[in-house]
């Protein structure tokens, strides 16, 4: 879906109608770096070019090189910030984003940024990442604590419920907060997510699986005994791919899969000291004091069932 559908025109209208030739060179040139004017347009160097002209040379550009989405991000950016000290009235620009969304995307205004509509469509990527695109995401990695004797102790069939129930839990968990499911195996899990405040959204959909499997556990579970899940969370680059053995071959990935085996215990969830310092503290503050593992500093979150 990325880069496909776009009208020119609006974004054409909003650029020529409101900026001049230098610094719409210069905020293509953010998203596209080393972009050349005068080699798009044909221009020869310190030839003039005609500001309507600039305007449908860089759309086109943009649109065939899908840096598109990533351009009118910026422009949205720069019109509620200014840039260089400067402001910025994009006139039209509303046009543009509604254009936008008619293709399929809806605009997140917590990150300023367009994502699928999850109404129509839910990729992997979320209709944005191509293969090698890095961004900075919060990974969340699920594994089923005594895996291998709940297979052996339980029918088949009982197994298969549980555990189908389980995952409508977590995709149901992570997908309503803007997250992707980007594998699920046999005991284990990898969530991942870039949308809004991205941290909270992951540390939420976190705090549901746990509690839902609590409650899942003492009303609908079918096996002889409860599922216990460690869950751990950590945020930072990420390299993206369709391939999932390449995506966990990103440290940060490596890093949350590493929490959930040396800090996590069965029933809780743990997040790194890098993922903490980027949440609210009223959010912080759900969770224990900093501990210490081999894999470092982390906080952790447990649901315990009160004694009677």
């Amino acid at each position: 879906m990325k880069g496909k559908g776009f009208s020119a025109r609006f974004c054409r209208k909003c650029l020529h109608s409101t900026l001049p030739v230098s610094d719409m060179v210069r905020f293509a040139r953010m998203v596209f770096p080393d972009y050349d004017i005068n080699k798009q347009s044909g221009y020869a160097e310190g030839t003039p070019i005609a500001t309507q002209d600039a305007a449908n040379v860089i759309v086109s550009d943009m649109i065939k090189n899908d840096y598109f989405i990533d351009f009118v991000e910026l422009l949205i950016k720069i019109n509620h910030e200014g840039y260089m000290g400067r402001s910025y009235d994009m006139r039209g620009l509303d046009d543009v984003i509604t254009d936008i969304t008619r293709t399929g995307y809806t605009f997140d205004k917590a990150s300023g940024q367009f994502f699928e509509n999850q109404n129509e469509r839910i990729s992997r990527g979320w209709g944005r990442l191509s293969e090698g695109d890095e961004k900075h995401m919060t990974v969340l990695r699920l594994d089923i604590a005594g895996n291998s004797i709940l297979v052996k102790e339980n029918p088949h069939d009982l197994i298969t419920r549980a555990y189908s129930d389980l995952r409508a839990i977590v995709t149901r968990a992570a997908v309503s907060r803007l997250g992707r499911l980007w594998s699920w195996e046999g005991d284990g899990a990898l969530a991942a997510f870039m949308a809004g405040r991205s941290a909270h959204m992951a540390v939420f959909a976190g705090i549901e699986i746990i509690n839902e499997l609590f409650l899942y556990n003492r009303l609908s579970n079918p096996l002889n005994s409860e599922i216990k899940l460690r869950v751990a969370l950590h945020s930072g680059p990420v390299r993206y791919s369709e391939s999932e053995a390449q995506c966990l071959k990103n440290e940060t990935i490596k890093r949350a899969i590493a929490l959930e085996g040396k800090a996590a215990v069965p029933n809780s969830m743990v997040i790194s000291n890098v993922l903490a310092v980027s949440l609210d503290q009223q959010v912080v503050g759900i969770f224990s004091e900093e501990q210490n593992s081999p894999e470092g500093k982390y906080r952790m979150y447990q649901v315990k069932q009160e004694a009677s």
